[in-house]
């Protein structure tokens, strides 16, 4: 049975309102988890010194990916709960919802034993040693702990947002951004704690926030409600498949980065990965931004597409690359621009020669950075998990890694050059893959009930 409300915002509702009702609280909702992640280096290197900045970056790609299962079963869950909902079929979505939660919380404490175990050999590997890796053990096995209670507040806010509820899921986000400011603020800045606590300050917010979102959908009110799971093999593929996009894009990208790193701290030491860890948290600022957006419309043009109306996907999708086009030639005037203040920003006492040029060369992948990020957030929400999967793979790995190989004797220079290169190839790899699938994207409506 069809939800009437649901219906009325993602099938009926003109496309542009639907796009200020939907992406921008969407965005401004990541927006303030990027401010709060820019906050958090800020305060690392400030409060804790150049080397504890460096471990969070050493740390930081194993962080993400103990968070990667439940991202994989969160995302991988929205796609066929959208299209179900759009046909129809409640029970199967409330079914889908209720299984993934529960694998949700298993992963959890499989993920995170995993990575407090083997924290201190990820570190060795890295070539780390001292307090540089001791820091950088400590801040991952503090997530490891709270991965249980943490790693499922991406998911829940994705259900959220499928429910219609995007203002709630932008005021969620608000809020936890502005706690985990405050306490990090508190527990570094006033009461002088290590960089464990920089970590417990992240987690407990995303405990706290989805506990909260987890009580929503008891009360029977949202288009999603609780079921007992069941163990169903064939949705459980489904799951994965429609998640793996997303999995193997934080896989790859975080295996780049391990790889980046080790070359970095042969290469530069410390001040090289500092370097790194600059750039990466400049594009924390703008890659969650252009997620919100067109994220925040996954759920619309889910259910459009599962509901038969292709020519209301086509106009949700323009508004979405319009929306990123827009973001990421921002983000490269402000790059190109301001690289000092950028660097200084996050990097206290002596400042590496080549951070400023690093960040300018940097600035050129949001040339073509908009082009892959919306082609494959748009192939992954019409079911076309295949093509988003080769995107996401090319762009987090393949490309990266060739390029590696063929820069290698530009040393440092090479590593910076990577990424606007790696964002080309990916702008047109998608312009070949939307060139194929135009037809299947092109067809005719269904009658609008």
């Amino acid at each position: 049975m069809r939800n009437e409300a649901q219906h009325a915002l993602f099938a009926k509702t003109r496309t542009r309102s639907l796009f200020f009702r939907a992406a921008i609280p969407g965005a401004i909702g990541m927006l303030a988890s990027a401010m709060y992640q820019t906050l958090d280096g800020i305060y690392v290197g400030h409060f804790l010194g150049a080397t504890a900045f460096a471990s969070v970056n050493l740390a930081m790609p194993f962080v993400i990916i103990n968070f990667a299962i439940a991202d994989l079963i969160g995302v991988g869950s929205s796609v066929p709960i959208s299209i179900a909902l759009g046909e129809g079929r409640k029970h199967d979505a409330d079914a889908i919802f209720s299984l993934a939660i529960a694998l949700i919380i298993l992963s959890g404490f499989a993920m995170g034993a995993a990575m407090f175990v083997l924290a201190p050999l990820f570190m060795r590997m890295m070539g780390a040693d001292g307090d540089f890796a001791a820091n950088a053990v400590m801040y991952l096995r503090m997530y490891a702990v709270m991965s249980p209670v943490s790693t499922m507040v991406f998911a829940t806010d994705n259900y959220l947002r499928i429910c219609g509820r995007i203002r709630t899921s932008m005021l969620l986000n608000i809020f936890l951004s502005v706690f985990c400011a405050v306490v990090e603020f508190l527990f570094l800045g006033v009461f002088g704690f290590g960089i464990w606590a920089a970590a417990f300050a992240s987690c407990l917010g995303m405990a706290l926030i989805t506990l909260v979102s987890l009580m929503m959908f008891r009360n029977g009110r949202l288009a999603l409600s609780f079921v007992k799971p069941v163990l169903d093999a064939k949705v459980v593929r489904k799951i994965f498949a429609c998640g793996l996009p997303s999995f193997l894009n934080n896989i790859a990208g975080r295996l780049t980065s391990i790889v980046m790193n080790i070359i970095l701290v042969r290469i530069g030491g410390e001040s090289a990965v500092s370097v790194y860890g600059v750039l990466m948290y400049a594009d924390g600022i703008i890659l969650p931004v252009m997620y919100g957006s067109c994220d925040s419309l996954q759920p619309a043009v889910g259910y459009n597409w599962g509901a038969g109306y292709p020519s209301r996907v086509r106009s949700i999708e323009k508004h979405c690359f319009m929306t990123s086009f827009l973001l990421c030639m921002f983000a490269f005037s402000v790059c190109f621009f301001c690289p000092d203040f950028i660097v200084n920003s996050f990097i206290s006492g002596e400042i590496p020669p080549y951070a400023s040029l690093a960040v300018i060369v940097f600035s050129f992948t949001y040339i073509t950075r908009w082009l892959s990020f919306s082609t494959q957030s748009f192939m992954l929400a019409i079911e076309k998990s295949l093509y988003a999967t080769v995107i996401s793979i090319s762009m987090a790995f393949v490309f990266p890694m060739l390029l590696i190989l063929s820069l290698g004797w530009m040393g440092l220079d090479g590593i910076w050059l990577n990424f606007p290169l790696t964002s080309l190839l990916g702008a047109i790899l998608s312009m070949m893959i939307l060139v194929h699938v135009r037809k299947d994207i092109l067809r005719k409506d269904n009658p609008i009930e």
